[in-house]
């Protein structure tokens, strides 16, 4: 009964300590807890009755907490840390100390277990374990170090980053006077000096960007803060942050030496360079876009549009090519432009415009690239007109060449037929006809070369002179140079010509035509049949058409027609065939204004048709 009584009146007291506290025998069985221990574990005095200690503890912990439990019934003291889940499912830490529970003679009888919640405690050492870690990362990748300053001791506390930034040892012993000599002599060292007195006598704080020369004799840029402290109404310390800018300040340098050199290279462009926001307004404008425009700064410029600045219609125009290039985000690339100014100027540019995007691949304006092409084109135009005085010169030297080989190459052809005729003729009669055919063909000789010097004179001059001259008489001059050919070849020459048709060319030109045309017509005489040439003439509007018609072995048009005017062209096989008589026969006459044209047919002949400006 007395035993009753006394397990009665510890299992009470035991529930009223304020401390989570159990007693336990020493088979390790729950003898009482405090109510604060069945609270935290979450248990009813009738479910604590009789349980194993450890079977409040995973399988981890019975092993350690079992050890722990035998040394305190040999009369040790244990304590530790050990946690445990709530039946909300979070984890709580506890403190233990275990101690041997005596009876009344000294016995140990079993064990007294106290536990105290230290879960916040824990949280908060972490938070501040994170915290501090933070802090330690953010000061090294920032690399910003602290420092402290007593005034009442003249002691000065640097952090491990602001030694690092110094270059010193980690165990370094700054002072005042060595802190302010490592910076440099001059400006920053005076600097800093100063801000230290005024923060000390004054209570100033301060923010600067100063240099130092760290221990190893390296240049650092540093940002140097600092703050005084109060006590009492009196600054007793002073307390601030140093941060490494170095890196900062040398890509602000390399920055604004990449930005400088950027503008020297586009002040001094031959070219006109602008920028434009999104609504055509200029944002940037370089020295030859403002010689353009005739102002003196470019912030003249800054902020106009095109409407301010030329013409409106071309404003538009260029207004339109704006927002064409920032809508489909496509450069325009070398276009030509006419821009006109408000006073009326006109210049002809060759302009480029391509989108300026911002990192989102937003469209927020573009840039102009224009170059002045007025002089280039001045040229061109010369260019082009040197070319078709070229061009024509070329043909007249052609044609001039063509009479000099084949025109004087007839007449030589005629000449040693005619000499030949007269050295084989016995006759005096025949042989005095031949001479006066040799004086004719001199006299002939004599008015191609007359005409040759004509061309001469002539081939400086891009238009050439031509005079009004009788087709027939023409005609008949190259029919007496051509006598033997003709008689030779049995060549009957049909000439409908009226006497009175004149036509308006040069006369060497015409004279070569005609030779060519006719020497043409004998030379490519159907085997078959004597050779026959007519000629016609037709008026046609204010045109003469004269026509020469051969019965010779004519040309197939489907399969020569487009080369037939073709230099070095020949359809037979002729042996005095060059393919240069009808090329240079069709530049004779478009160097005159005129045209040919040429019907024929396989074996029935070939009509050649030349255009003349009727000279009425």
């Amino acid at each position: 009964m007395l035993k009753a009584i006394e397990t009665y009146a510890l299992s009470y007291l035991a529930q009223q300590l304020p401390q989570p506290t159990a007693f336990i025998n020493t088979s390790f069985e729950l003898v009482c807890a405090s109510q604060s221990w069945l609270d935290y574990f979450e248990f009813t005095p009738h479910e604590i009755e009789g349980k194993q200690i450890l079977a409040f503890f995973d399988e981890h912990g019975k092993g350690h907490w079992e050890n722990c439990l035998e040394n305190c019934l040999t009369g040790e003291k244990e304590f530790g840390i050990q946690n445990t889940v709530s039946s909300v499912g979070k984890e709580q830490w506890f403190e233990w100390t275990n101690v041997p529970w005596y009876d009344e003679q000294e016995n140990i009888i079993g064990v007294i277990i106290q536990i105290k919640d230290i879960t916040k405690r824990l949280e908060n050492e972490l938070k501040y374990e994170k915290l501090e870690n933070l802090l330690k990362d953010q000061s090294e990748i920032a690399k910003v170090g602290t420092w402290e300053y007593n005034i009442g001791s003249d002691s000065l506390f640097w952090s491990d980053m602001t030694k690092k930034i110094h270059e010193v040892p980690l165990d370094f012993e700054p002072n005042m006077d060595r802190a302010i000599n490592f910076y440099e002599q001059g400006h920053s060292r005076n600097t800093i000096a100063m801000l230290a007195h005024n923060g000390i006598h004054r209570g100033e704080s301060w923010s600067q960007k100063l240099k130092l020369i760290t221990e190893k004799g390296r240049e650092k840029w540093v940002i140097a803060a600092g703050k005084p402290l109060y006590k009492n109404g009196e600054v007793t310390r002073l307390i601030g942050t140093f941060q490494d800018i170095t890196q900062q300040v040398e890509q602000q340098k390399k920055t604004k030496e990449n930005e400088q050199l950027l503008r020297t290279l586009v002040d001094n462009l031959p070219l006109n360079l602008y920028i434009k926001d999104a609504e055509s307004r200029k944002v940037l404008v370089n020295k030859a876009e403002c010689q353009y425009l005739g102002v003196e700064s470019p912030q003249e410029l800054i902020g106009q549009s095109d409407f301010d600045l030329y013409d409106e219609n071309i404003a538009q125009i260029s207004r339109d090519e704006d927002l064409q290039v920032m809508k489909t985000k496509k450069p325009m690339i070398g276009k030509r432009t006419i821009s006109i100014k408000k006073d009326g100027v006109s210049t002809s540019f060759l302009t480029s415009k391509i989108p300026l995007l911002n990192l989102e691949g937003e469209c927020k304006g573009l840039i102009g690239i224009s170059m002045d092409i007025s002089e280039i084109i001045q040229k061109e135009n010369q260019l082009s007109d040197l070319i078709n005085v070229t061009a024509i010169q070329n043909k007249k030297l052609i044609n001039f060449a063509h009479i000099v080989s084949h025109n004087l190459r007839s007449h030589t052809a005629n000449f040693s037929m005619l000499v030949d005729f007269l050295a084989k003729e016995e006759q005096e009669n025949e042989k005095e006809r031949i001479l006066e055919m040799l004086a004719k063909a001199s006299d002939n000789l004599m008015d191609t070369l007359e005409n040759l010097n004509e061309v001469v004179d002539i081939s400086t001059n891009v238009n050439l002179e031509k005079k009004s001259l009788n087709l027939n008489e023409q005609i008949n001059r190259v029919q007496e140079n051509l006598t033997a050919f003709l008689h030779q070849n049995k060549v009957v020459l049909d000439n409908k010509i009226s006497d009175k048709v004149y036509v308006k060319a040069v006369p060497a030109y015409l004279e070569s035509i005609i030779l060519n045309l006719l020497t043409n017509a004998v030379k490519y005489q159907n085997p078959q049949r004597n050779p026959k040439i007519t000629l016609t003439t037709e008026k046609k509007g204010d045109q003469i058409i004269f026509r020469i018609e051969d019965n010779g072995l004519g040309i197939d048009m489907e399969k020569y027609g487009k080369k037939l005017f073709g230099m070095y062209k020949t359809f037979h096989n002729n042996s005095d065939a060059r393919g240069i008589g009808l090329y240079i026969t069709k530049n004779q006459i478009e160097a005159m204004g005129g045209s040919i044209i040429v019907c024929s047919e396989v074996n029935k002949g070939s009509t050649f048709s030349v255009y003349f400006k009727d000279e009425n």
